[in-house]
């Protein structure tokens, strides 16, 4: 192909270190694989149909979509994985490497997911990488939610749950929604809309949204609509913004999140909701700040500040342009005031040269 097209493709020989490396890598994954084909399979048990098969049907998860994201179920026993992999001739290093398993000082070697349903995490290209277990127990002392830990294969910030499923409806359509749970993406995919990722496990890091970024340019994100879920919006909207990518948010009724929203409501539903409600950052910004702010001038102002941080962050000349002038209009401001604001802050948090050549002149 590149010889029909006249390009020139320069070839890397590998050497022996980068060899063993995509051996190790590949290891990590085997035996990641087979924890997933392990966790599937206990979910067949007695204890795991009693468990966990009940828990994903109380969340109306059909059988079809427990078996496409393979759903599990980690056996109450701390040892039952690690000694079945041993069996089957995984080593000792590989599942403690990617963090399966646990070696105590006194040689006893353990599971890190045990008595919890799973969620595999899958790669970009469908291979099992690594895990998110629920605890059924109502324990205070225990974490709900316990996630895989950063291993030569698996990078939380780099990751994000779905993909795999949604890439190519992303592509599709042309945009991606964003949720916060496994269990949000699966129950939207199960309603036919498959263009959901979440970034379980970690904040919306700048990696997820340039992993994102190579399928679309343009993201709708849906948090919970309790106040948790608004504010978590707003911590992820800069960020967008400053990869150049277009934003768009819409929340929820305060009762629901992504996951009860679907369940409670067909495909057609939860389309037409996204489709009404989804706001651009500025009128979404405005709305929420200004309920807190009402009438107060000193609050007003802090609000208006806080849009002008978000405008300073994209990019694109013009499209910060229409930002400023629907953001004047929206605070009743003079345009240039903010035009010269949002000079400012980018010249002082970005080093903007065409920014500082703007307030000089």
């Amino acid at each position: 192909l590149a010889k029909k097209y006249n390009i020139e493709v320069i070839e890397k020989e590998e050497t022996a270190e980068d060899i063993a490396k995509r051996q190790r890598n590949e290891s990590l994954i085997l035996v990641s694989e087979y924890a997933g084909r392990f966790f599937q399979e206990s979910l067949k048990t007695p204890e795991g149909q009693s468990i966990a098969y009940q828990y994903f049907r109380s969340r109306g998860l059909q059988d079809e979509t427990i078996r496409k994201y393979g759903l599990g179920w980690a056996p109450v026993s701390r040892r039952a994985l690690s000694e079945a992999a041993r069996a089957a001739g995984y080593k000792e290093k590989f599942l403690i490497e990617t963090g399966l398993s646990i070696k105590y000082d006194d040689g006893r070697l353990v599971d890190r997911f045990f008595d919890r349903v799973i969620f595999p995490i899958h790669s970009e290209s469908g291979r099992v990488i690594a895990f998110g277990g629920r605890v059924m127990r109502k324990d205070d002392r225990t974490a709900k939610y316990l996630n895989s830990p950063e291993s030569p294969v698996y990078s939380k910030t780099n990751s994000l749950y779905g993909l795999y499923f949604a890439k190519a409806a992303i592509t599709k359509h042309n945009y991606c929604i964003l949720v916060e749970g496994y269990t949000d993406v699966i129950q939207m995919h199960q309603k036919g809309i498959e263009n959901v990722v979440a970034s379980s496990g970690t904040s919306l890091t700048t990696e997820q949204i340039r992993l994102i970024g190579r399928f679309t340019r343009n993201i709708t994100v849906i948090y919970d609509g309790d106040s948790a879920g608004q504010h978590a919006s707003l911590r992820g909207i800069d960020m967008i913004l400053k990869e150049g990518m277009n934003v768009r948010v819409v929340l929820l009724p305060p009762e629901h999140d992504p996951d009860s929203f679907a369940r409670s409501h067909n495909a057609t539903e939860v389309q037409n909701y996204i489709g009404q409600n989804a706001q651009n950052f500025i009128t979404f910004k405005a709305e929420l700040l200004l309920k807190e702010a009402a009438a107060d001038p000193i609050k007003r102002s802090a609000v208006t500040k806080d849009m002008v941080q978000s405008i300073a962050q994209i990019p694109d000349t013009i499209q910060r342009s229409m930002f400023i002038k629907e953001c004047a209009r929206i605070m009743d401001v003079d345009e240039n005031m903010l035009i010269s604001e949002v000079a400012r802050y980018r010249m002082m948090s970005l080093g903007d040269s065409e920014a500082e050549a703007f307030i000089r002149r």
